[in-house]
């Protein structure tokens, strides 16, 4: 356990505030020390007989405007409030109760509790003779504006994005969701981070058992330090070690409230712009957020788009080498003769070309995501021109070999997820692999062990392949296509929800009668 191998400090025990001023400032200057950022404001409060008092709080996470205009002011102000005489026994409820104006004022009677609230951007006030201290809510600080998703953007839909701060992004959630029903669990990880972990659903809608095994597995991580979403998708995912994302992820918080409308769980983490969505399926993660902002037709048209195009950044170098390596009578002899003169005098085969034309682009591809964005735009596409132009000159690869990396390159970018574009890319290397060689034979065995490592993955209990394997006949209507929204009136079946109804029945449009009126 993490408190055996690092003990607490002394400090940090259940220590109890003491009525003596010195010993709790004495305490807490030992707690923060070589804490540049916490400030300790000491002042006088004047009553009938002076109490010493101190305010403390961490200047970065504060807003200092709020202490100095509704807190410290509203101490000094006056030291005689509506005839009450401010004493030491009873200067932390009149403080309390009659002089702080902020909302959020609560009391707390150990070092421990003020240490931790002034690590979350509370102040706490001191007073002399007294063995409690007043915790206020002034967090403030500097946070990143909302703006439009980066990974995720939109023609059609909302243009709000989630960020880093934990409130906001509650926020962003709770003004789409105005229903009592949208419960947050709050829960907190990390010895050292003690970031705060919202597991978010809708009550009567998510299937109370699901919302119970995330809040069990959440539970169950014991770690000094949480600082991202993937710290916790790691530890609770169904499987330690698969190729393919089991839990889904997303920057728009539409995107977020259509997940938990369907009965799913959504959980925010602290200074992570990107929630976790669960259970999730390989379905989903070719879905994304402006196919329910089109009509049903076009949204459609586009999911077949997608998955044509996952088929072609799979499969589309693996074919080609194996046609060309071992299956040529597939091809029409004009097309074999064209390819053979462009191959001839070339020094590797084209298993080897594309394997090297991929690897390149791959590291073009890091490279400009590393780099500042205006920089990185201009290598990604400058660089994979010319080096695929000079290559060909050169003589070291084939155009064919160009073509094909390029089309599978634009492919790749046409699937929603990032975590399942990347594990198509690295599964494309071993189909390479394979059909250069065994030929077609090599990839259709690769593609049944994908197949069967798929079939028996999990996201929290539901197939990963759902409603494919098993097939669900019910929730094809938003898989492949998009069904209009007049159809769609049960929410997933593979999301386990307690209440599958969404909406009534016979909602569609209907034709006007020819004299007026609805038919």
């Amino acid at each position: 356990m993490l408190k055996e191998l690092w003990p607490a400090p002394k400090a940090q025990q259940k220590q109890s505030i003491s009525i003596s001023y010195d010993e709790n400032i004495k305490a807490l200057r030992q707690v923060f020390n070589l804490c540049s950022d916490i400030v300790f404001h000491e002042f006088i409060i004047n009553s009938e007989h002076p109490l010493r008092t101190f305010v403390l709080y961490a200047s970065p996470l504060c807003d200092y405007q709020i202490i100095c205009e509704q807190l410290l002011n509203s101490v000094l102000v006056s030291h005689d409030p509506k005839g009450v005489k401010i004493t030491k026994t009873n200067a932390i409820e009149v403080l309390k109760e009659k002089l702080i104006s902020l909302a959020e004022v609560v009391i707390v009677n150990t070092l421990k509790e003020i240490e931790d609230k002034v690590l979350q951007g509370y102040a706490a006030l001191l007073i002399e003779g007294s063995p409690q201290a007043i915790i206020v809510n002034v967090r403030g600080g500097e946070k990143r504006a909302i703006g439009e998703p980066d990974n995720e953007p939109s023609i059609r839909g909302p243009k709000d994005g989630f960020v880093e701060d934990f409130e906001t992004n509650m926020t962003l959630i709770r003004r789409r969701l105005k229903t009592s029903r949208f419960k947050s669990i709050i829960m907190e990880k990390g010895e050292l981070t003690k970031t705060k972990i919202a597991v978010c659903y809708i009550e009567g809608v998510a299937n109370p058992k699901v919302v119970e095994e995330v809040k069990q597995r959440i539970a169950r991580i014991n770690s000094d330090s949480i600082l991202e979403g993937n710290y916790i998708e790691e530890m609770i995912m169904d499987e330690k070690f698969s190729l393919f994302p089991l839990i889904q992820y997303t920057e728009r918080p539409d995107k977020a409230c259509s997940s938990i409308l369907q009965g799913r769980v959504v959980i925010l983490v602290e200074n992570s712009n990107m929630p976790l969505i669960l259970p999730s399926t390989f379905a989903t993660m070719l879905q994304a957020a402006e196919d329910y902002y089109h009509n049903s037709v076009a949204a459609s048209a586009i999911r077949i788009l997608r998955i044509i195009a996952l088929n072609l950044a799979l499969l589309l170098p693996a074919i080609t080498v194996a046609v060309f390596s071992f299956h040529q009578e597939l091809l029409p002899p004009e097309l074999i003769s064209t390819v053979a003169g462009a191959r001839q005098g070339l020094p590797l085969s084209i298993a080897l070309e594309i394997i090297l034309f991929e690897f390149t682009f791959e590291l073009i591809r890091e490279a400009g995501v590393r780099l500042p964005k205006k920089i990185g735009e201009a290598i990604s596409t400058v660089g994979g021109l010319v080096i695929g132009q000079a290559a060909v000159n050169a003589g070291i690869v084939s155009p064919i070999s160009v073509i094909v990396v390029a089309i599978t390159a634009i492919a790749s970018f046409s699937v929603p997820n990032f975590g399942a574009a990347i594990s198509l890319r690295l599964l494309r290397f071993s189909l390479v692999l394979v059909a250069s060689l065994f030929g077609g034979i090599g990839i259709m065995f690769g593609l049944m062990g994908i197949l069967i490592h798929l079939c028996s993955l999990r996201s929290f209990g539901v197939p990963y392949l759902a409603p494919f394997a098993p097939l669900v006949l019910r929730d094809l209507k938003d898989s492949i296509i998009r069904a209009p929204w007049w159809f769609l009136t049960t929410r997933p079946r593979t999301n386990r929800a307690s209440d599958v109804v969404r909406q009534g029945e016979s909602q569609g449009p209907r034709k006007p009668k020819k004299g007026g009126g609805q038919s």
